[in-house]
C-alpha cells in the first residue's frame, strides 16, 4: 500500500504494546491519543546494530522529546522480543507488536527490500508525526539511525 498523504488523517489502529507506562498484556489506539503529538517510528527489526542505534538515540534525547510528543516504536517483532530490549537498552518508550504487518502496511512502510541479491518484504525505516488533530504533519522517510532523533526533534 502506498504511504498515507501529508496531511491526511493518519490510519488508526489497536495493537499490543508494551514499555513506558504500558505494561503488558496492553493495547494502544492511536485515535485514543487525539489532543496529543504522537511521532510512530517503523523500525526492521529489535536488537540488530541500526535499530538498536536508533533507539538508544531516542533514548537519549528522551528528555528533549518526551516534552513535545508521545513516541512509539513499530515493528513485526512480538511484545516478547519488545521487552527484551526495553530492558536490555533501558528503553523509555513504548514498543508496539506489529506481528500482522497491519499496521507497516496501513502506513505503506511494509515493503519490497533486496539484500545480496535476494529480495523479500520488511519494514522500510520511516518516521510519521502525528499532530494533535490526528493528522499526518510530517514524513521522515527512509531515516538513517544516526540522523534521526535530529530529524524528528527538528519537526518538533
Amino acid at each position: 500500500m502506498p504511504k498515507p498523504a501529508l496531511h491526511s488523517k493518519a490510519p488508526d489502529f489497536t495493537a499490543p504494546v508494551i514499555g513506558g507506562s504500558y505494561q503488558d498484556g496492553e493495547s494502544v489506539t492511536l485515535s485514543k491519543l487525539k489532543g496529543q503529538t504522537v511521532v510512530l517510528y517503523f523500525y526492521p527489526k529489535d536488537d540488530t546494530p541500526g535499530c538498536t542505534k536508533q533507539a538508544c538515540a531516542l533514548r537519549d534525547g528522551w528528555k528533549s522529546i518526551a516534552k513535545k510528543a508521545a513516541v512509539f516504536g513499530v515493528s513485526i517483532d512480538p511484545i516478547k522480543s519488545h521487552a527484551k530490549f526495553i530492558k536490555k537498552f533501558e528503553l523509555p518508550f513504548p514498543l508496539i507488536a506489529d506481528v500482522d504487518q497491519k499496521i507497516a502496511n496501513a502506513y505503506g512502510v511494509w515493503v519490497e527490500k533486496s539484500m545480496y541479491g535476494k529480495t523479500y518484504m520488511g519494514t522500510e525505516r520511516s518516521t510519521f508525526v502525528i499532530n494533535k488533530d490526528g493528522k499526518i504533519e510530517a514524513i521522515l522517510e527512509k531515516v538513517k539511525p544516526d540522523e534521526h532523533l535530529d530529524a524528528v526533534l527538528a519537526v518538533l
